[in-house]
């Protein structure tokens, strides 16, 4: 039997996450505000002492924005210098040319995979938004029909496909072999992005009205109609510079002896943050200097494009700070006992684990991580499943219903200037699709394999 504490847990959890989204979304009350007082009030509730609960939300912003805050700045000065440079244009240009215009769902999408495979979902957003930006003005298409697709190609791989490094701890934890995980997730995650995004983004656009006035997209705004573009090779040099150098910090290993310098200097200059960081200061210089700017100019399109991404991370860390209370008053190990007591195929646990850890926490990364450290004990016991599709199941629950406790959510909302019911419309369903259908996939798979 599960106690009244666990069940007066999920109650109390479940009221703030329904109160937060009517407050923000019905009462128009200011979103940042609202994360932290609700945070702070569940924390009270449910019995946290007074001397951590700020604390415990401090822990879970700093902890989000010491990466998001870096990933956001750095992702979106790039993408200032494609869009100043008529870079993004030329992009756009040539998916339009090769694609054709009512393609471009399909090709956002395979743009959003192969970005997102060695990229944690923030990084490849931030490098592939301004493209969706102008893809979505030139075709005159609404933003959802160009960025979902986009969207979803990102979140598959990052949930399902190694090298991406929360699907690789995953199968680091499940002892799966990594070779055929990814033949595995490609099988489930190529028909998975095919329904989720481009799919999906048909059937939802039409319902969605974005405002046309877009603060984000007004950054990366077309400057570069008038004169010759820079070419398509380095235009995409210079978005896929940042994601060679994390592919070439995800195979260290495979290049140098681990422990040596190269090995070091790998892994350093594939960091995440590194990765971005160099990328920058490569578009200063060859989308920057070569087209003609002065360092004055570059100066000024580096600093306009900083302040409107103030609230985003303020958010985003909010969000967060909101999940950690969830985590540290208790809500999260209730979730975890409910789930276990629950007799239920394995496959299927490890999916349902990893969705509730997800639904209470916002993170994937940790639903993933957590939902497998507590199954893989439970699998060497067990005969008949396939440690790859477990790592691949419990990939699909980390990525269900993305809200307002997830820092994902937010930076969706505010680049495509959507209300908290639009981006739950979007998004939010968005990735319950791609979570529902990989785990009917999965356990399709385990069916013949």
């Amino acid at each position: 039997m599960i106690d009244h504490h666990t069940i007066f847990l999920l109650v109390s959890a479940l009221i703030s996450v329904i109160g937060l989204i009517l407050l923000i979304a019905v009462f128009k009350l200011n979103p940042f505000i609202t994360l932290f007082l609700t945070a702070l009030s569940l924390a009270v509730v449910t019995g946290m002492p007074a001397t951590n609960i700020v604390h415990s939300f401090e822990t879970g912003v700093g902890g989000a924005l010491g990466h998001i805050a870096i990933v956001v700045a750095l992702g979106t000065m790039l993408g200032k210098m494609m869009a100043e440079s008529g870079g993004a244009d030329q992009i756009a240009y040539t998916l339009i040319r090769l694609f054709g215009e009512k393609n471009i769902p399909w090709a956002m999408a395979l743009i959003g995979l192969v970005v997102g495979l060695p990229a944690f979902f923030e990084v490849g957003f931030v490098l592939l938004i301004p493209i969706a930006f102008t893809v979505a003005r030139r075709t005159k298409t609404s933003l959802i029909l160009v960025g979902l697709p986009m969207l979803a190609g990102l979140s598959v791989v990052h949930g399902l496909v190694p090298p991406h490094p929360a699907a690789l701890m995953a199968v680091t934890i499940f002892k799966a072999d990594v070779g055929r995980t990814i033949f595995y997730a490609l099988l489930i995650g190529i028909p998975t992005i095919v329904i989720a995004g481009p799919l999906y983004a048909k059937l939802i656009a039409p319902h969605i009205k974005l405002a046309a006035d877009n603060p984000m997209a007004a950054q990366f705004a077309d400057h570069g109609a008038e004169r010759k573009l820079p070419s398509f090779g380095l235009t995409l040099f210079t978005i896929l510079l940042p994601v060679f150098l994390m592919l070439m910090g995800s195979w260290a290993n495979g290049f140098s002896a681990p422990g040596s310098r190269l090995n070091e200097a790998l892994r350093l200059v594939g960091n995440d943050d590194m990765a971005l960081l160099i990328g920058a200061l490569f578009s200063f210089f060859a989308l920057g200097t070569l087209r003609g700017f002065s360092r004055e100019t570059i100066l000024r399109f580096s600093n306009e494009c900083i302040a409107p991404t103030a609230t985003i991370t303020l958010l985003v860390g909010a969000g967060a700070g909101f999940g950690r209370i969830l985590q540290d008053s208790g809500v999260s190990n209730a979730i975890i006992l409910v789930a276990m007591r629950s007799h239920v195929p394995l496959l299927l646990l490890a999916w349902l684990l990893a969705a509730l850890m997800r639904l209470a926490t916002g993170s994937s990364t940790v639903a993933m991580t957590t939902a497998a450290g507590i199954v893989a004990p439970i699998a060497l016991h067990g005969a008949g499943v396939r440690p790859e599709l477990l790592a691949i199941a419990t990939g699909a629950g980390s990525l269900i219903f993305s809200h307002v406790n997830d820092g994902g959510f937010w930076l969706v909302k505010e680049y495509f200037n959507m209300s908290v019911a639009d981006t739950i419309k979007t998004w939010s369903v968005c990735e319950t699709i791609i979570s529902v259908v990989a785990l009917l996939l999965t356990m399709a798979l385990a069916l013949v394999v």
